[in-house]
């Protein structure tokens, strides 16, 4: 039985094997370009593939073509190139991105494109303190917890805490506050010490908190 397709993030720890799932289940007159870059294999998705991936999607075709792009995980440079192919796709094109983990994602992407989780191993939720308890001796202990924790680590721990902040009455924040993680983000890639920009935002959603 055929699936239908639509344009979408799949968060998933298999990636080879998604895209070659969804091929296998697509019909028969749906085509497929893959640009898959794992970096269990050394490989990272590059400036280069997004707009190899951009080309593709303007060449003319009556047939459907699905564009699936995977990494385990997008730059926020190769996001931001993506971008306006994603708003505003040429006429039977499909995008899909398969990545390891939905902290990855730009607010921007995410705002266009619906986001399935598929990881057989679910992505811990869990913070290690209530977020209504945070306070300096919080920030201070978990910047010291995180003094060698990579960037990836830091990305994911930055999006539950505000997450769980936007969800929590004890927090001034609004939808807008979802810079604070693609500003981190952004940062993280550039090469900034990711216990710097730890605590840099723990101390922004501290400001955030009412009295």
């Amino acid at each position: 039985m055929s699936t239908k397709l639509f344009s979408q993030v799949i968060v998933t720890d298999k990636i080879e094997e998604t895209a070659a799932a969804l091929e296998r289940n697509a019909d028969e007159n749906v085509r497929f370009v893959k640009i898959l870059k794992v970096q269990e294999n050394g490989e990272n998705f590059k400036v280069e593939d997004a707009a190899l991936a951009v080309e593709k999607a303007y060449l003319a075709s009556e047939e459907t073509v699905v564009i699936v792009l995977g990494a385990t995980q997008f730059s926020v440079v190769v996001q931001n190139k993506l971008l306006k192919i994603i708003e505003e796709p040429p006429p039977n094109k499909i995008f899909i991105l398969l990545t390891a983990s939905k902290a990855g994602i730009l607010p921007t992407i995410r705002s266009r494109l619906p986001i399935t989780v598929r990881n057989e191993t679910k992505e811990d939720e869990r913070l290690p303190f209530e977020i209504e308890k945070l306070d300096l001796q919080r920030v201070y202990d978990l910047v010291q917890e995180h003094k060698r924790s990579d960037a990836a680590t830091i990305k994911m721990l930055l999006e539950r805490m505000v997450t769980r902040a936007l969800q929590s009455p004890r927090y001034d924040t609004d939808e807008k506050s979802l810079t604070l993680f693609s500003d981190a983000y952004r940062a993280l890639d550039s090469g900034s010490p990711p216990a710097f920009v730890l605590s840099g935002v723990m101390l922004k959603l501290l400001a955030k908190k009412k009295r």
